[in-house]
């Protein structure tokens, strides 16, 4: 990793935190090492309006590049982050994570604050794989993002997912079309309604109504 790729990192952590001692001790050998590029670390006994801007309750907290993260980490779950923050992939890989583990809010958050990272869902959608809760997540995420210029930005994306071979991601990507309510989308969704499978040609119907 160069040094100009290498992430920044923000601790804060307590005199009295039993497991920041052991946070600080690994983020400063990545610091040594290189992987990391700097590292702040704030007190927040001594500077309680740095916890309060960020929003943070508990100790022991660290930003790593982009990510946010909470409580006692392993190191190499850490070395991970580190490696996911020089990523192209990686907040993708957040977003994944965050809606596996029920933390809708802070993604819906943080697309909200910065709209054009809704693109980082498009993993999500194309993975066939994805778990319920987590393709209900980002259905929660797009559905606010209804009629969005952030969304409409993605609609050749959604149309390439539409002809994918899973029938759930073509009925997705479908659906996230309609939501879109723009007129680019319309040849992917009129396409669909010859799919094979039910529910996609249904999702299609209801997405070109959507559209009108």
């Amino acid at each position: 990793m160069s040094a100009s790729a290498a992430p920044e990192a923000l601790l804060l952590l307590a005199s009295s935190c039993p497991h920041c001692p052991a946070m600080l001790q690994i983020l400063g050998d990545l610091v040594k090492a290189g992987r990391l590029g700097r590292l702040e670390v704030v007190n927040v006994a001594v500077h309680p309006e740095v916890a309060e801007a960020l929003g943070v309750r508990s100790v022991p907290w660290m930003r790593i590049g982009a990510f946010d993260l909470a409580g006692l980490r392993g190191r190499e779950e850490l070395e991970n982050w580190v490696r996911r923050a020089s990523a192209e992939e990686g907040m993708a890989d957040y977003f994944h994570i965050l809606l596996k583990d029920g933390e809708l809010a802070k993604v819906r958050s943080r697309i909200e604050a910065q709209p054009e990272l809704l693109a980082a869902l498009l993993p999500v959608v194309a993975n066939p794989d994805a778990s319920m809760n987590v393709r209900i997540g980002a259905s929660v995420i797009f559905e606010g993002q209804a009629g969005s210029a952030a969304l409409r930005a993605l609609v050749p994306q959604l149309a390439e997912l539409a002809g994918h071979d899973d029938t759930r991601v073509r009925s997705d990507a479908c659906f996230y079309l309609g939501l879109s309510r723009a007129a680019a989308a319309r040849p992917a969704l009129e396409a669909c309604l010859a799919d094979p499978d039910a529910e996609v040609h249904e999702i299609a119907a209801e997405a070109l109504a959507e559209l009108e």
